[in-house]
């Protein structure tokens, strides 16, 4: 049986050139998924009855007007797909849905198919693939090694190439777990950016829904099409109304100090992790160690504090009659929180509210853009799992439980082999509406650690950072008192703009200092031709504070279009002509900074 291409742009392809159908692709994808039934991937596998309507739609419609079109995915199975049932892997737990969750609706109506319904620790209550009635899902590369969970059957599905991407949740590495240990990208997306209407909660306040991709522009194309406000869903939250602090050009990267860097003796892990630190460091990026204790100290509160309280109350009537059929591990585990009180929920949440203030500081004192830490200390056989089956989940949570409860969006990506052929990767984190930026990170990285997606050879696809632009900033080309270390530098840094780069414009400029005071300002204009280039920096400056920059700009100044020594044309400061008349030209210096160091001497 021929492997399909399911990546993306290399779907959407096949299908315009008329190589491919819908009908084709699912027909494939169904005769091979039974080819997998040991690795127990599936709870529900949709019949072809099941899949006609979806098909019949898109019979009907252009392979180019929708932004998904035929595009098969996978769903995790506590979260709603209409007529199927949902279990959260707990038969006794079955309910039929008549509605499918947002996420999955907004994501059939972009034209994808729903393939089927993924096994999962129950009541997503694991980070390892082995709580499900279900049975065991295997790891894609070596079948006695633990998949990952909870959202196990999502990545295995997609790591063996019967879908193009599928549907996780992650609140405590759900969604990062599986993705390191199958070779894959795993997005878990700020709280509240995509919607949670029609997930069975496990943690309500902290539940996500995650995407599993084969690389992050697949990511990045999901995340576009689900990533809308739910006005049903109170913890929904809108992507504009975000603002984390914007990226250098080439983002400044945080590691954890050494001695908080924990591999539970796992050499191979430690060494790939080593590795990773090495290649940013040959890419030119800057590492910077960060005390790692509060992010540990925090992740050791979704299961050892209050937290675990949620869980109780997501499934509080069904465990109170039915505990006996759940998965004893998952039944103990969430039964746990009735010895938990009111008391302990505060001083839980006074906890957290510390390690929210020691890590912000931590990231200010610092100055990184983003965290990288190992995804997981290291990964268990399914025999050693059976062993001690609560401390080894808790070991794979240390780099992840603590992310939705300090407020990140994260992405994990694979970072090679070890030398037992197993997948390993990494997490890069930022605070929350930093998706997008983590996602272009992933995507310029991905391609230098491995060559391929997923278990069947996949290419990882050249990196294209145009896949993810950020609308909500805009880069503004300053060149004189504006510059780091210059009076009006201020007058950026309060409107929580970022230095993206030092350059220069293209050679077609005349520079000249002002005769404005009190302070010293200089005047670009733009030659028809001559001209000389004129050394500047480029900022991000947000959308929304760009106007009350604007309004502190005196005339002659003005803002217009900057060409730059590479050709690009940025927002930048321009001077009116007249402005110009008396004053005295210094585009010889080629800066503003050379000529106030000329000035003074």
């Amino acid at each position: 049986m021929s492997e399909i291409d399911l990546r993306l742009d290399a779907l959407k392809q096949a299908y315009q050139n008329g190589g491919l159908t819908p009908r084709q692709v699912v027909g494939n994808l169904l005769e091979k998924a039974a080819t997998y039934q040991d690795y127990n991937i599936f709870i529900t596998l949709l019949s072809e009855t099941q899949l006609e309507p979806y098909l019949h739609k898109l019979d009907q419609s252009d392979p180019q007007s929708l932004p998904l079109w035929g595009v098969p995915f996978v769903i995790k199975d506590n979260i709603d797909l209409a007529g199927i049932s949902t279990t959260a892997a707990c038969k006794e737990y079955s309910y039929m849905p008549e509605n499918s969750a947002t996420v999955v609706e907004l994501l059939i109506e972009a034209g994808a198919i729903p393939i089927g319904k993924a096994n999962m620790d129950q009541f997503a209550t694991g980070l390892v693939g082995t709580r499900s009635p279900y049975g065991v899902c295997h790891n894609a590369f070596d079948f006695e090694m633990i998949s990952g969970g909870s959202s196990s059957g999502s990545a295995v599905s997609l790591a063996l190439n019967l879908c193009s991407f599928s549907l996780g949740t992650d609140t405590a590495g759900s969604g990062r777990v599986p993705a390191a240990f199958n070779n894959l990208v795993g997005l878990k997306p700020s709280k509240g950016l995509l919607s949670s209407s029609g997930l069975v909660p496990a943690v309500r306040s902290q539940d996500v829904i995650s995407v599993f991709a084969l690389n992050a522009q697949d990511a990045a194309q999901v995340f576009d099409v689900v990533a809308k406000f739910d006005e049903e869903d109170e913890f929904s939250r809108d992507l504009a109304e975000l603002n984390p602090p914007v990226w250098h050009k080439k983002p400044v990267i945080g590691v954890p100090n050494a001695s908080n860097l924990l591999f539970d003796g796992d050499q191979l892990a430690q060494e790939n992790f080593e590795k990773a630190v090495e290649m940013l460091v040959s890419e030119g990026y800057k590492l910077v160690e960060v005390p790692f204790c509060s992010w540990l100290e925090t992740a050791k509160l979704l299961y050892g504090g209050a937290w675990v309280a949620e869980r109780y109350v997501a499934i509080e009537e069904f465990i109170e009659q039915h505990e006996a059929d759940m998965d004893p591990t998952v039944a103990e585990i969430i039964a746990g929180a009735r010895t938990l009180s009111a008391a302990d929920a505060y001083k839980g949440s006074y906890k957290l509210q510390h390690a929210q203030r020691e890590t912000q500081l931590q990231w200010k004192e610092r100055g990184i853009d983003c965290i990288m830490t190992p995804t997981t200390p290291t990964i268990y056989s399914i025999e050693q799992l059976a062993e001690q089956p609560i401390q080894h989940n808790s070991t794979l949570g240390t780099y992840t439980n603590f992310m939705n409860l300090l407020d990140y969006a994260a992405v994990a990506m694979p970072t090679g082999f070890r030398d037992d052929k197993l997948p390993c990767g990494v997490t890069f984190f930022a605070p929350a509406g930093s998706d997008r930026a983590l996602l272009q990170l992933t995507d310029a990285l991905h391609g230098k650690f491995v060559e391929t997606s997923g278990a069947k050879g996949l290419p990882v696809p050249a990196s294209n950072p145009a896949c993810f632009t950020d609308s909500r900033v805009i880069p503004l080309a300053v060149v004189g008192a504006h510059l780091s270390g210059f009076p009006l530098n201020k007058q950026l840094q309060e409107r929580g703009a970022t230095l993206l780069e030092e350059t220069e414009t293209a050679p077609k400029y005349r520079f000249y200092e002002l005769n404005e005071r009190p302070i010293l300002k200089p005047g670009l204009v733009k030659q028809k031709s001559g001209g000389e280039s004129i050394a500047l920096e480029v900022w991000a400056m947000p959308k929304e504070h760009l106007g009350s920059f604007l309004a502190l700009i005196p005339s002659p100044l003005g803002l217009g279009k900057v060409e730059l020594i590479d050709g690009r044309e940025v927002v930048g400061f321009i001077c009116e002509p007249y402005g110009i008349e008396d004053a005295r030209e210094i585009t010889e210096t080629g800066g503003w900074r050379n000529w106030m160091r000329q000035r003074t001497e």
